[in-house]
């Protein structure tokens, strides 16, 4: 398996009130490709501000952040804002979805920005809309569908353009349990059959039990990680449990 990511060193510092503070402390991290990776951690630990400068939201202080080979402190803005747009897919909490736009248009504006031929674009539309169980509604609206086909709509947007690496942050956050359970079953169908590399942040261990590996960050270090291996979801979700016991945060932080 070859590097999807690799990120060196990566230190992140903020200013508040003139105190300097450490949300990221020389943080070493490898991603496969083809792997499905969480990133666990109590509430402040700095799992979404290393999220946001490994998906190029967020700039490091110092340290390299390598994707698909190529080292992001090299790039200028129109070189980032590029890469970022053909190589990264992005899935959050927040639908974005544009409502004059049926589902079709949403998921397929990537790729009309990106000046696709059309019948590719029609082509790659029904092939992640099928992946995410939503082929029955791409001629609605966002305002006649429910929370949990915004999500897997937002989704197969993220998606539509084949990105090396995709990121997710808490996707089931906004979710009930069986929207959120349809939207993690299709990640993890996009992960096996479409070889897709995901990394997600999520304060779920219900939710990252459906990955195969999870790094666990406390104080803007990485302190554990967990593989699953032959472990049934139901034993990964156990030992989920126990790990974020062991190394603290509130009881939100471990349901």
């Amino acid at each position: 398996m070859s590097i999807m990511l690799e990120a060196r060193e990566i230190t992140k510092k903020y200013v508040s009130n003139g105190i300097p503070y450490i949300a990221l402390d020389q943080i070493n991290v490898q991603v496969e490709e083809g792997e499905f990776i969480g990133i666990m951690g109590p509430s402040g630990s700095g799992k979404t501000t290393l999220l946001n400068v490994l998906s190029t939201i967020d700039l490091p202080s110092s340290g390299d952040v390598i994707i698909a080979g190529k080292n992001l402190n090299t790039l200028n803005e129109k070189n980032m804002a590029k890469f970022r747009r053909e190589e990264l897919g992005f899935i959050f909490q927040d639908y974005n979805l544009l409502n004059a736009l049926t589902v079709r248009e949403n998921i397929a504006l990537p790729l009309a920005l990106g000046k696709a031929d059309v019948n590719e674009i029609d082509k790659r539309v029904i092939e992640v809309a099928t992946t995410f169980g939503i082929e029955p509604i791409l001629d609605k609206f966002p305002n006649e569908i429910s929370g949990g086909q915004k999500q897997r709509t937002a989704s197969s947007r993220a998606i539509v353009t084949n990105p090396s690496l995709i990121f997710a942050d808490e996707p089931t956050g906004a979710l009930d349990s069986k929207s959120g359970q349809d939207l993690l079953e299709s990640m993890k169908r996009l992960n096996e059959m479409h070889k897709a590399t995901i990394m997600m942040v999520t304060h779920d261990a219900f939710a990252a039990s459906f990955c195969e590996r999870i790094l666990f960050i406390k104080d803007g270090t990485i302190v554990d990680e967990l593989l699953r291996g032959p472990s049934t979801r139901k034993e990964f979700f156990q030992r989920i449990l126990d790990e974020l016991a062991k190394i603290g945060g509130d009881i939100r932080d471990i349901i």
